[in-house]
């Protein structure tokens, strides 16, 4: 039988890090725009203490809803930013003759998310 989704208790510590400094980041732009949980919740669709928790950074909060609070904090948020570019189609196989220059690795979606997080200014609404 295939395992059911994993339990917050179990993600690994980076990720569960991750989600309560952008949670932290949620806090601080909704104070700074002096706005309550509820007038957030209200605009994601979900409850008051939903709110709180997400503001704890609670991972068992769906994604789908931090995604929203995420745009409500930025709303030229692009999530495919944090993916990497596609690759290129390999070449036909008689033009290569010349190795490859090699490249340096795309950054890691964690480090694009800091630097997303980093950028991020607060527009009011």
């Amino acid at each position: 039988m295939p395992r059911q989704n994993t339990c917050p208790a179990d993600f690994p510590p980076f990720i569960l890090s991750q989600i309560e400094q952008v949670a932290l980041q949620i806090v601080a732009t909704r104070k700074a725009r002096g706005e309550t949980q509820a007038q957030w919740a209200q605009r994601l669709g979900i409850s008051q203490p939903t709110m709180a928790r997400l503001e704890r950074g609670d991972p068992a909060i769906a994604t789908a809803t931090y995604v929203m609070c995420l745009w409500l904090v930025n709303p030229q948020l692009d999530l495919r930013q944090l993916l990497p570019s596609a690759l290129p189609a390999a070449p036909p196989a008689q033009a290569a003759t010349a190795p490859a220059p090699a490249q340096s690795p795309p950054p890691s979606a964690a480090d694009e998310l800091a630097d997303l997080l980093a950028s991020w200014n607060t527009p009011a609404l």
